[in-house]
Order: C-alpha cells, then sequence, then structure tokens
C-alpha cells in the first residue's frame, strides 16, 4: 500500500462535503481553525458549504468538487466535512482521480467508502474525525493523533481489556469502517473484504437486527474464516434488544468465537468522542491478551 507523503507547515488541506448536507457551517470554520494552529492552510471546496436536499450539491457537483481537488497538487490532503449519505453516488467517477494524485484522504461513517475506494487502488488513507470534532474537541487524544500522523509519525494504541476479548495475536492489512457502507459495497470494485486482512468496524443508528444481519452475511460469504483479527468499535445509538439472547456485543462474540483470530470489544473508533485515527490500508499487528489491546499500525 502506498503510504501518503507526510504533511509540512504550510501545507493546503482542503475540506469537501462529499456526501450529505453539514447544516452547521460553523463548525467547517472551527475545524479550519484547528488546522491553522497545526499550521495548515486549510480551503474549503466550492460547494462544501451548499445543500440540495439532503446532499452537499448535487451528484456533479460533488463530483467536481472531489476530483477538482483531487487533481490539484497543491493540495496535500483532504478532510471530509461530514458523512451522512451519498459518496456512493460519485464512486466511479472518483475513483480514478484517487488512483492518480494519491493523497491524504481523512474521515468516517459514510466516508468509508472513500476508504474502499482507496483500499482498492493500493493507498492507505485514514478513518478519523471530521470537522465536528475537530471544532469542538481540537486538542483531545483523537485530533492530537490524527496532526501527529498527517506530520509523518509512527502511533500504536492500548486500549483496556474486555470481558467478551478473544486472546491471539494477528497481522495484516488493516481495513474497516461503516459496517452498513462497508457491506454494500461487497462484490463490487471497492470490496475490501479479502483474506489476511485486520477488519475493524462500528456503526451508528442501526437496529441490533440489522447488524446482526450483515454479520451473518459476512459469516455466510466465509468473509471470518480468512481474516487475520477483527476491532469491534463504537455502535452508537443502537438499541439493544434482549429477546434478541444478548447484548450487541455478546451477539457478535457469539458469531465469531469459533474463528481463531484475535477479537477486541469497545475498542475506541465510531461515533463517539473518542474516535481514535486508524491508518486503513496499514500493515498492522493487533494483539489481545490479559493485559489489554495492543495496535500498531
Amino acid at each position: 500500500m502506498l503510504r501518503p507523503q507526510p504533511l509540512a507547515a504550510g501545507d493546503t488541506v482542503a475540506i469537501v462535503s462529499p456526501a450529505g448536507a453539514i447544516k452547521e457551517h460553523s463548525i467547517v470554520e472551527g475545524a479550519a481553525a484547528t488546522l491553522r494552529r497545526w499550521g495548515l492552510n486549510p480551503i474549503i471546496s466550492q460547494h462544501c458549504l451548499d445543500c440540495s436536499g439532503y446532499y452537499a450539491g448535487s451528484v456533479q457537483e460533488r463530483t467536481d468538487d472531489l476530483t477538482s481537488i483531487l487533481a490539484d497538487n497543491n493540495v496535500k490532503a483532504i478532510l471530509c466535512a461530514y458523512g451522512g449519505y451519498g459518496c456512493v453516488h460519485i464512486l466511479q467517477a472518483v475513483a480514478p482521480f484517487i488512483e492518480k494524485h494519491p493523497k491524504w484522504i481523512i474521515g468516517m461513517s459514510d466516508c468509508s467508502a472513500l476508504h474502499a475506494v482507496c483500499v482498492s487502488k493500493d493507498i492507505m488513507s485514514l478513518h478519523a474525525p471530521q470537522c465536528r470534532h475537530l471544532s469542538e474537541f481540537p486538542d483531545d487524544d483523537a485530533s492530537t493523533a490524527l496532526r501527529n500522523i498527517l506530520f509523518g509519525e509512527d502511533v500504536s494504541y492500548c486500549t483496556a481489556t474486555h470481558p467478551l476479548n478473544i486472546k491471539g495475536e494477528g497481522e495484516g492489512t488493516l481495513v474497516g469502517g461503516n459496517l452498513s457502507v462497508l457491506c454494500s459495497l461487497m462484490r463490487t470494485p471497492y470490496d475490501i473484504f479479502a483474506p489476511g486482512r485486520i477488519l475493524f468496524i462500528e456503526d451508528v443508528n442501526e437496529p441490533l437486527y440489522r447488524i446482526e444481519r450483515m454479520l451473518y452475511n459476512l459469516k455466510l460469504a466465509g468473509i471470518f474464516d480468512t481474516l487475520a483479527g477483527i476491532i469491534v468499535g463504537e455502535f452508537a445509538q443502537t438499541k439493544e434488544c434482549p429477546s434478541m439472547g444478548g447484548t450487541l456485543y455478546e451477539i457478535i462474540h457469539n458469531i465469531v468465537k469459533e474463528y481463531n483470530i484475535p477479537v477486541c470489544f469497545g475498542f475506541p473508533v465510531g461515533h463517539c468522542k473518542e474516535n481514535m485515527p486508524i491508518i486503513e490500508g496499514s500493515y498492522a499487528t493487533l494483539k489481545v491478551d490479559d493485559s489489554g489491546v495492543t495496535l500498531k499500525m
């Protein structure tokens, strides 16, 4: 996998909205202020603050924004302002530009689709906080880790143990993101589920039965047989449903426990305040033991 060049003081970072419209424009300026504090030069794309129904501009406008930014050699990284839904509309059009002009793409949620494109082109990207987080929590651990990665530092995380963790050690290419987005891309050119990979998953506002159904889809497709490890992050706004026979994490545990791979639960990634950045496409090691979890990227 190609790792985009680290940033340097004065480099330009473009803020774009490839999917849903961002209603609170102040958080875009707040994120820009954080980038300026880091010594970077933020710019806001032409249609970043637009609104076309649910979306941040028409399909063509969002496509034009992202492709023009990718083709601009003066722009060294791209920060997605917001997720929501809509990246799928522009994937085919932007994929050739991502391949030809590799640079850090930073985002999460629906932007997991853009990370999947990057993986398909053998380019690393950053599943990481977006504008709201950088505006409201500019100096927390997640924002600091993002800054350090962008400026070329190595990163590793150590987290506490969880009673449902499955001990073991695995290594492989680290991929993942929003579970529903990733499952929707199966059997497309942007399918990330390949043998030997470490998969991290998270989601938001999905009913428990839908999460279980997606996981069974992966199980029945033989995906879990080939993975080197699984990282289970935050599933925000998912209501527990005792009648389904267990908590969300217990249901996931029961689905994956038969595989001889390390699995950790409660990892700080997803739609949560402590959303630690993950380098998609990096070669990583995952160690789960009695003392906790170590992820090195």
